[in-house]
């Protein structure tokens, strides 16, 4: 059965991008050995596409009080919750890596409570689920368990915007039916 295609939209070539976001993907593939499949569906919309990244890189790539596993963990967990099959798979390979962990994708995506984290990643998460899905229901008391925990009030707000921000790439993922590389179930495994 030949592979179906990436997107419902349109992809373009990376030889058709304008030169940021060409260089951008080249500079991904060279990294990785591959293009993740998200580069190639947002890059339909240049504009989208660079603001989209710039968000991203501005949430995920930032010194902080969660490391950068905490922040795929966050990913993970609520992408699992609003059933992206995309950033599952493409976040739960990152995870793996960053963790050193070939298990921990597989367990926080089935179900983060029964997963081997600390009581600490399990509080971030609780809270990153209530973000994701409930945060009309987010209080006081929300705060001050992360705060229990360790958490600043920086990270707290880290922790809401990676749940936030994923929920808005969740919708879109879905929506334009992205499909994960093959390469993404194999990374970080063995």
């Amino acid at each position: 059965m030949p592979n179906p295609p990436i997107s419902r939209f349109p992809t373009p070539a990376v030889t058709e991008l304008p030169g940021d976001i060409a260089e951008r993907i080249l500079a991904v593939q060279e990294k990785s050995g591959f293009i993740p499949n998200v580069f190639l569906v947002l890059a339909h919309r240049p504009d989208e596409f660079r603001a989209f990244f710039a968000y991203h890189d501005a949430l995920m790539d930032k010194p902080g009080g969660l490391t950068k596993a905490e922040r795929e963990m966050i990913v993970v967990a609520t992408s699992s919750a609003n059933q992206c099959q995309y950033c599952v798979i493409a976040h739960g390979a990152i995870l793996r890596i960053r963790a050193k962990n070939p298990l921990i994708a597989d367990q926080i995506a089935t179900n983060y409570r029964k997963a081997d984290i600390s009581p600490r990643q399990k509080a971030m998460l609780d809270f990153a689920m209530k973000v994701s899905t409930e945060a009309y229901k987010v209080e006081d008391s929300d705060f001050e368990q992360l705060k229990a925990h360790g958490f600043s009030e920086n990270d707290t707000w880290d922790i809401a915007a990676i749940s936030a921000f994923f929920a808005m790439s969740n919708r879109l993922a879905n929506t334009t039916d992205m499909r994960p590389n093959d390469e993404f179930y194999v990374l970080g495994r063995g």
